[in-house]
This record gives C-alpha cells, sequence and structure tokens, in this order.
C-alpha cells in the first residue's frame, strides 16, 4: 500500500513561524464582552480604564478619632490640647468616610478622655491614618493593559473602580479527533483483546488544552477510513473552534491519513520536525483555522501540544506563551542522543545534599509513565550526541519547586517492596515522594559514588564469604562511609510459565535447543546471581538462548514470559505471583538499602526508616509472597548474611 512521505524536517521554532504566518488571527479569533467576575484567566482585548477612583472618599486607616490636624498643632507633653466631641472630634472605625472639615486620624490607644473631652499630647499631621480619595486608583486611570491575562486580584481592582464588564478575546477552543482502528473508546469502559488499545491521547490533550486556559472538546474516536475521517474532520472544521487536532495517522504508514486529510480541505504547511520524541508532527491551515497532525504515542503527542500546538494557540489569544522555571539539574546516568535532533528527555529530580539530582526515565513515545513520573523536562539540542553521566543540564520544571525538596532520589536494583514504600510515604504527614532508578545494584553504588542518590537498592552476593553487599562496598567504595538497613530477605528463582511446559528443574535445562531465556542487565544483583549459578553448574553463557536479551525489572522479566516471548527468567517470587506464573526456587537473598552516613538525619531518610519499621509495612510485604521481615528495618554488618 502506499505510504507517506515527510516533507524536509524543519526546527520547532520554524514550524510554529510558518503556523503563525499562515493564520490570520485578528479574524479568526473575535472580541467578546464579559461580566468582571468571569473573567478570570480571560486576556484583556482594549486598555481597560477605571470609572471611579478607590477609595471614593477620604476614609480612617484606624480606629480612632477623626480631627483638624491644624487644631492639634499646640500639643505638647504636659501642655495638651482639650477636644470637645462633635466639634473638634468625631470617634471612627477603620474604613469610615471622615467626616466633612477632618482630615486626621488620631488612634484610638492614644486617645485620653477626660469627662466627655479629650486631651491631645502630640500633634497629628495632616492626613496622618487616613486613606484618601483615589489613593489606590484614580478614575479615568489604565488599571489594566491590552494582552493582559487576567488574575483574580485583577477582578477585585476592577469591581472596585466601577469597572463591571470588560472586552476580552475569545477563548481559544480547540477540537480533538482520535483515529485508529486499533482505539477502543474509553467512555464505552472497554475490555481490549489483542491488538487493541484503550485510546486515552484524546482526553490527555483535553486536559492539557484546558490547564491553559484553552476551551477544548474531544469527538468520538474515527477509524482508519480516509471518507469516515474526511467527514469527522469537516463537521468539526464548520463548527465555532479554532483548531482541529487528528491524533494518531501522522507518521508514514498505510494507514496514517491524517496529512491527505488535512491537504483536502487546506494546506499542509509542516510534516515532520526535527525533534524527538514528536518528529511526524503536522501543522496546516484549513478554512482560516489551524489544523494539527499529533502523533499517536503519548509521549510524542504531549511534544506536539507543548512545542508546536500551545504556542501557536497562545498567540491566536493573545496570551503569553508557557514559561516554565528552569533549574540546574546533575543526570545520574548518562543520555546517549542522535545527532540532528532536539531530543526531550524527561526526568524525575530530587534534592541530594546540595545539588538537584535528574533520574533520566524511558525515552520510549509510547511510555506513558514517563509522563506520570516526570517533575522536569531537558531538552539534549540537535548538535550534541548526548549527555555524560553527571553532568549539569537545564531541566523545566513539570512541578512546583517545594515537591523536589520532598522527593528522595534512589537507584539501584528494582524491587516491587518499593512500590509499598513509595505509597506509605506518600501517606506520611509531611509526604515523600520515592523516585526510583532502576540500573541495578552496582548502578546504585555507582550512583552514591558520585553523589547522585540518597539511597541504593542492593542484594550482591559475595560467593567466597557467603555475605551480602559489605564484600561490594569494600570493593567498589572504599572509604566511603555507609550504612546497609534489610528491607527484607527474598527468595529468587526460575519464573516459568503455569505448568512450566518446557520441564525446566534447574540452570542445567536452559542450555536445552528450544529453551528462550530472558536475563536481567548487567550490574543486577540477579544477573550476578544467575551468572554464579551458570558457573556453579557448569553451563557457558554462550549455551543460553536469550542471556543477551535483557530487561530492567523484575515484573518485565514476568511479562516475558506471561506473554510467551520467553520460557523462563530469574526474578523474585513475587513478580511470578503477581501474573499467576510458576516459581522455582533458586536462592534467598538479602536486599539492603545503603545509605551514606551523612544522610541520616535527612527527613527523607528518616522517613525511610520510620516507615519500613512498622508492622503494616512488614505485612504487606509479606503479603507479596517470597519475602522475609525478620531482619527489616535492621542495620546489618559484615558478616551476618542471612542473618542465621
Amino acid at each position: 500500500m502506499k505510504r507517506n512521505i515527510y516533507l524536509k524536517m524543519i526546527p520547532l521554532e520554524e514550524a510554529v513561524a510558518r503556523a503563525k504566518n499562515a493564520l490570520d488571527r485578528q479574524s479568526l479569533v473575535g472580541v467578546e464582552t464579559i461580566a468582571v467576575e468571569r473573567a478570570t484567566g480571560r486576556v484583556t482585548a482594549e486598555p481597560v480604564i477605571a470609572r471611579y477612583s478607590s477609595p471614593t472618599f477620604h476614609g480612617a486607616a484606624m480606629d480612632g478619632i477623626a480631627v483638624r490636624a491644624a487644631s492639634t498643632f499646640a500639643a505638647r507633653e504636659g501642655a495638651p490640647v482639650r477636644l470637645a466631641p462633635g466639634r473638634d472630634f468625631a470617634f471612627v472605625n477603620t474604613g469610615n468616610r471622615l467626616p466633612d472639615g477632618m482630615d486626621a486620624v488620631i488612634m484610638i490607644e492614644n486617645v485620653v478622655m477626660d469627662g466627655d473631652t479629650t486631651a491631645i499630647e502630640a500633634p497629628a499631621a495632616p492626613w496622618s491614618h487616613v486613606r484618601r480619595i483615589g489613593e489606590d486608583i484614580v478614575a479615568t486611570e489604565m488599571i489594566l493593559p491590552r494582552h493582559r491575562r487576567i488574575t483574580p486580584y485583577d477582578v477585585g481592582a476592577l469591581l472596585s473602580c466601577g469597572v463591571y464588564d470588560i472586552a476580552v478575546y475569545e477563548t481559544v477552543r480547540i477540537a480533538i479527533i482520535p483515529t485508529g482502528d486499533e482505539i477502543m473508546d474509553f467512555t464505552l469502559r472497554p475490555e481490549p483483546g489483542p491488538g487493541q488499545v484503550v485510546e486515552s491521547n484524546s482526553m490527555m490533550l483535553c486536559a492539557l488544552a484546558e490547564s491553559l486556559g484553552f476551551s477544548a472538546r474531544r469527538l468520538p474516536p474515527v477509524p482508519d477510513d480516509p471518507e469516515a475521517l474526511a467527514a469527522a474532520f469537516e463537521s468539526a472544521l464548520s463548527s465555532d473552534v479554532h483548531a482541529v487536532v487528528l491524533v494518531a495517522g501522522s507518521s508514514a504508514g498505510s494507514k496514517d491519513f491524517s496529512r491527505s486529510t488535512i491537504a483536502r480541505f487546506g494546506e499542509v504547511l509542516v510534516h515532520g520536525v526535527s525533534a524527538m520524541p514528536g518528529k511526524p508532527s503536522i501543522l496546516g491551515v484549513c478554512r482560516g483555522k489551524l489544523a494539527v497532525g499529533a502523533p499517536g504515542y503519548p509521549v510524542s503527542a504531549v511534544v506536539c501540544f507543548e512545542e508546536l500546538l500551545s504556542p501557536v494557540c497562545a498567540w491566536l489569544g493573545r496570551a503569553a506563551p508557557t514559561c516554565r522555571q528552569t533549574i540546574p539539574v546533575r543526570l545520574a546516568r548518562a543520555m546517549p542522543s542522535r545527532l540532528g535532533l532536539v531530543e526531550f528527555v524527561r526526568l524525575a529530580v530530587g534534592r541530594v545534599g546540595e545539588t538537584y539530582v535528574g533520574l533520566p526515565l524511558g525515552r520510549g513515545a509510547g511510555m506513558m509513565t514517563t509522563l506520570t513520573k516526570a517533575q522536569a523536562v531537558t531538552r539534549i539540542p540537535a548538535d550534541a550526541e548526548g549527555v555524560e553521566a553527571g553532568k549539569m543540564v537545564r531541566a523545566e520544571l513539570l512541578v512546583e519547586s517545594d515537591d523536589l525538596d520532598r522527593t528522595l532520589v534512589a537507584v539501584g536494583s528494582h524491587d516491587n517492596t518499593l512500590d509499598i514504600l513509595a505509597d506509605m510515604l506518600m501517606r506520611q504527614d509531611e509526604p515523600v515522594r520515592l523516585a526510583s532508578s532502576h540500573v541495578g545494584s552496582m548502578g546504585g553504588l555507582t550512583a552514591l559514588k558520585s553523589g547522585a542518590a540518597l539511597l541504593a537498592g542492593s542484594h550482591l552476593f559475595d560467593p567466597e564469604t557467603g555475605d551480602f553487599n559489605f564484600p561490594f562496598l569494600a570493593k567498589h567504595l572504599p572509604g566511603m562511609d555507609l550504612v546497609a538497613v534489610n528491607l527484607a530477605l527474598r527468595h529468587q528463582g526460575f519464573i516459568v510459565a503455569p505448568g512450566n511446559p518446557k520441564g525446566i528443574r534447574g540452570v542445567a535445562e536452559l542450555a536445552r535447543p528450544g529453551v528462550r531465556f530472558v536475563n536481567r542487565q548487567k550490574g543486577a544483583g540477579t544477573r550476578i546471581l544467575f551468572d554464579h549459578h551458570l558457573r556453579a553448574a557448569g553451563v557457558d553463557p554462550g549455551q543460553v538462548a536469550g542471556y543477551g536479551h535483557e530487561e530492567f525489572t523484575h515484573m518485565a522479566v514476568a511479562v516475558n514470559v506471561q506473554t510467551g516471548a520467553a520460557d523462563c527468567g530469574m526474578g523474585v517470587y513475587s513478580a511470578a505471583k503477581a501474573l499467576s506464573l510458576d516459581f522455582l526456587p533458586v536462592a534467598r537473598e538479602r536486599y539492603d538499602l545503603i545509605i551514606p552516613r551523612a544522610y541520616l538525619d535527612d527527613p527523607k531518610i528518616q522517613a525511610v526508616l520510620a516507615v519500613i519499621g512498622t508492622d503494616e509495612f512488614k505485612a504487606r510485604v509479606a503479603a507479596l509472597g517470597g519475602y522475609e521481615t525478620q531482619l527489616t528495618g535492621r542495620f546489618m554488618a559484615p558478616g551476618m548474611g542471612l542473618g542465621e
């Protein structure tokens, strides 16, 4: 079948400029008059002029007595001036209008009554403790300029000076049409089968649009049929929206019809931007309106929205483009990159000592969890081949900066108990967010050595001593003052399909023809344990089909077995149990949290120690299956092994 051909990829900035040059925003986005009390978030279409002064009268700024300042000038300590009520003074409360002829207020605590009169021993300066007419706003002055986004404070100021209606630009309205034969309408609460996915991109983009002050509505999904797609697109163009977004179908596949649909009703300005993710994005103009083809992968769709759709729509509505706070972040591990493309990498970020450390999250365009876990995003320039571990980069915050100080950066081995720990940390009176990067036990020790983590999860077994972790700390982190706190003992073994159809009983069976293995990554404690058992059984790694097939978590190993991509993998019992797989025990091991002693007093570390010491944590861990908690929360020492 015929496939699309990309136009020349262009920089994001040029793509935005092309769209702006092709759109007539004056005729596209109109002006309307609305009540001021409903104007928060809208953009002024003309300067706003005060109708009345504020305040509209001379008023008391303090509780006390209103006086004529000149009548008090002779007052001295020991030689008071006596004032009579009604004639010389009047009692006033804060906010009261000053009686005619009065031009000062004496605070009530400085007033000494002597019968009906008062004795004043200090003169009052003219207009002291008085809010004068127009002190804040003077009638006819400009309160807000044109193209100002109205804040809640602006609403108060406008009403106080008699502005009750205001001219604003229309809210930019966006129609979003999800497309594809494989997608299922989430409103029907479907259960997807093979080759089907629950459609979610459209509502994610709608929510993003609403959060930025745009108005967005999702239209029903449309299958990969050119005529059905054209009908839905034309219907959206004929409505009152200013922009129409087709979600998916922007790439180069045989069923990618977004480009041809946009070309059918207008002009394609851009097809392909030099960015990753988001490369297949499309911009066009149809019947004077903005047309967008957003890629189908969620991270790509977000980049298309944030870097193309959002800035153009902000310009249409005369609003300032979104500008996030940026901070310097040290990368916990290296980030390779492709030359010629700006690459957006999402980061989990937390403070380690005095430095913000960023953990690069997965970079697949379809990995939606990177959007939920990220606290920042950084850009690798098009002329760079990547960034080395430990280097500083600028990162745009996706959260409030205070959130970073509540984030605990953990790097190391993956374990399912970390999910329980993360949940219980967020339930504390002072919540702590656990940001963990699963790079294996050795990767965790490397992160501690470079100062890129507050703690590392490790379960490294040393066959020579029969001990865990401490021999590796002595070898790879000599001189560092570290403590090891046990999280749990756990059962490692072979994860196999229900019923163990390949009859795997031990390491030797993995060398048989037709048995496919899935391994953990280099440096993972599980990989080191597996290699130990291979050596003990006299099996060469080259004999194991799939030895080079690496995954980064126990659950990923289990999923490979569940889906038939592998017959066997090594992992913890809880991963097998979670997916109803069979498990062949191989070894018990100790999983510890390795913490620099200097960080023990950090409130986030203290929160971890408090949580893992609770009966609730131990009970929840034991319920996962394959864990023992008799050592949980204890500070370990060299030679303790499994504590038996």
